[in-house]
């Protein structure tokens, strides 16, 4: 087994669904773990990968990038993880300058188009999660693609990820940066961003 399996396998749920899954059967199995912040889960991610995340943030998993599968993990123990296991701190966001460039990369290579669509989408969430214009409009039109390419049955899956990478580009359009990182990276608001973070939905 490669040393990325487990990562994707309990990432994935192929240890519950199988390999072959659909895209809407792995969002239903796994987006509490991908987007529900729970203590529970932030710890068993700190269990189960801590080594292989500090691995990556020191430059130590240059070989996974040669597959595309390990190229995939090495993004989310970059992108992912480190938004598990340091929640709420500025190490939250410590892979990111680290992820961009090897997203690029892979994406140079065609490494995105050996994966499943699902997969697809957690190496274009970095672009989504980038205080940086280009990238997030580089996001939209990943996404973009992504829907336009889904199954009838993942149409809908599809499209609220091209929703949440809108709503990114739109927030990033006008702040230049994403005003709910302010407090955890010791930014000031300004009187505009504070009165965005009272509206629902601000914070993702």
């Amino acid at each position: 087994m490669q040393p990325w399996q487990p990562l994707l396998d309990w990432w994935f749920a192929a240890d519950e669904l199988g390999s072959s899954a659909s895209a809407r059967a792995v969002s239903a199995a796994r987006h509490g773990l991908w987007f529900g912040k729970r203590e529970s889960q932030d710890r068993e991610a700190e269990q189960r990968f801590a080594a292989q995340v500090e691995q990556a943030l020191a430059g130590e998993l240059p070989g996974w990038s040669s597959d595309p599968q390990g190229w995939l993990a090495q993004l989310i123990l970059l992108d992912q993880l480190p938004r598990m296991i340091f929640r709420d701190t500025p190490r939250a966001f410590a892979g990111d300058p680290l992820a961009r460039p090897l997203l690029q990369d892979g994406l140079a290579r065609g490494l995105d188009r050996a994966l499943t669509p699902i997969q697809r989408v957690f190496a274009y969430l970095i672009f989504e999660h980038a205080e940086d214009l280009p990238l997030q409009e580089r996001a939209v039109e990943l996404f973009r693609g992504l829907l336009d390419e889904a199954s009838a049955d993942d149409r809908a899956q599809f499209a609220s990820f091209l929703d949440f990478a809108e709503r990114h580009q739109q927030v990033i359009a006008r702040f230049a940066r994403f005003p709910h990182r302010n407090a955890i990276l010791g930014r000031v608001s300004t009187a505009e961003e504070e009165a965005f973070l009272r509206e629902p939905g601000s914070r993702f």
